[in-house]
């Protein structure tokens, strides 16, 4: 099943471009506004999600790349043994691609780059990037093939 990866490829370069364009386009914290609850909003994250860990002097940066290049390892070899389970695939292709994604933002530039900004009223939510969409996505279909896929019938 390693014929999904074209699918974390797509995701990395989409990654990448998006935030290069971002980049281009905006000062950090520069915030263009799209919609009544969407804004566009370049910022830097040291840390993992919601900033965990992004004032910690700059370890985190080693951590969450080491963490991401073991991650994206499992993920690999566990797609490899897959036998035509196509949205377990999907969801690993996802995650493998988003944890790519952002594993060369901490190499490149020792922070990830979130410009994605979804608010309502004064609450906004953290920032976030494609690749992030991409892992959110690929957890939530692993939980759905956990729960409905081919693995659940396997243990009925």
């Amino acid at each position: 099943m390693l014929r999904w990866l074209w699918l974390s490829l797509l995701v990395v370069l989409l990654d990448q471009v998006s935030k290069q364009v971002i980049e281009a386009s905006l000062l950090v914290y520069e915030t263009v506004p799209v919609t009544p609850f969407f804004n566009l909003t370049l910022a830097y994250n040291e840390g993992a999600a919601f900033s965990f860990l992004s004032d910690q002097g700059g370890w985190q940066r080693w951590f969450f790349a080491l963490t991401a290049v073991l991650v994206t390892l499992v993920l690999a070899v566990w797609l490899s043994r897959l036998r035509g389970e196509r949205l377990l695939a999907v969801s690993l292709s996802l995650v493998i691609g988003g944890a790519v994604g952002n594993l060369i933002d901490r190499l490149t530039f020792g922070h990830v780059i979130d410009f994605l900004d979804l608010y309502y009223g004064s609450y906004h939510w953290p920032a976030f990037n494609v690749a992030d969409i991409a892992i959110t996505g690929g957890v939530i279909l692993l939980f759905i093939d956990a729960l409905f896929g081919q693995g659940s019938r396997d243990r009925s």
